[in-house]
């Protein structure tokens, strides 16, 4: 059973309403009435996403956020934050700073809120491999008077990266970094040092610095960076009466699944998922797209014409 994706400060019921990724792929929708509580029940491990609103009782959003990811127990959970249209709009990068993969304000849009969820479920559990990667790193710490630096990546994930960096950073723990490679376009990206790393050598400090906050086109290209450089895992064919495929297409480096037509109300939707050309097997795509028609046949249709005008 999938572990529930765990609610605070908003309606969980209205959620599942607006996230249609969570309804179709069967997860648990677990509402928790204080930060207290939350924070008891991510301690218990085996949790992928938070999903917080800013009606928390008992601590702000900003605070919940930095108390999740100074927990080394909670800090690798993906926490995406629902913010009302009537909060002031320092609201959005005070919780980004804090810590949130992501910050959506509403009203919602519903694709992009489907399409966050989807990638932040994935990552934790999908891309946890940290590989080799050298690169040029200019970092700023955020307090202090240290100024810019140039240092050298050694290693990077999803999570964070090995830093090679010329001067201390001890007292400035919170960096901005740009990071170039020449395996991906530059990266961005808000960390913070959570260790000293030894295994840096002379001339430079090494420091192992997690990423608290990553621009959604830079985790997109750190997401395939990491994706690329590791051997795609073993996927475990289900029988095939449970794929549910209609058909596939196949569309430069993605082949694209279309799932069989289901009803929804009075319409019938069908949904679109994709996987890497040299990773796919039947069954093996993630969420990418929901179309809705009147009909079966139509909604079938209209997924065809979608990957072909998006694929």
């Amino acid at each position: 059973m999938r572990p529930p994706v765990l609610v605070a400060g908003l309606d969980g019921r209205s959620l599942l309403l607006e996230a249609t990724v969570l309804q179709r792929e069967g997860h648990r929708v677990e509402e928790v009435e204080t930060g207290r509580a939350l924070l008891g029940a991510l301690a218990e491990g085996g949790h992928h996403l938070v999903v917080l609103g800013t009606r928390i009782p008992d601590v702000g959003l900003p605070e919940l956020i930095r108390r999740i990811r100074h927990d080394p127990g909670t800090r690798t959970v993906s926490v995406l934050a629902l913010v009302p249209a009537s909060d002031p709009v320092e609201v959005d990068g005070k919780v980004a700073e804090a810590g949130a993969n992501a910050v959506l304000r509403r009203p919602l849009d519903r694709a992009r809120l489907d399409a966050w969820i989807a990638k932040l479920l994935t990552v934790p559990r999908r891309v946890q491999a940290r590989v080799p990667v050298h690169g040029q790193v200019v970092g700023t710490p955020r307090s202090g008077a240290a100024g810019h630096f140039v240092g050298l990546s050694r290693n990077i994930s999803v999570n964070g990266m090995l830093l090679a960096s010329p001067v201390p950073l001890t007292e400035y723990p919170d960096v901005e970094l740009e990071v170039s490679l020449a395996e991906a376009t530059p990266l961005k990206a808000l960390g913070r040092v959570v260790r000293d790393a030894p295994e840096v050598g002379w001339p430079y400090l090494g420091y192992g610095i997690e990423f608290l906050f990553v621009p959604e086109e830079s985790l997109d290209s750190l997401i395939e960076l990491v994706r690329r450089q590791i051997a795609p895992p073993p996927v475990r064919a289900a029988p095939a009466e449970n794929h549910d495929i209609h058909s596939t297409l196949r569309r430069e480096s993605w082949v694209y699944e279309i799932l069989k037509p289901r009803p929804h109300g009075a319409a019938w939707q069908v949904e679109i998922r994709r996987a890497p050309r040299d990773a796919w097997r039947p069954g093996a795509g993630g969420p990418f797209y929901v179309v809705e028609e009147t009909s079966p046949e139509g909604a079938l249709g209209q997924a065809r014409a979608f990957v072909l005008r998006h694929g």
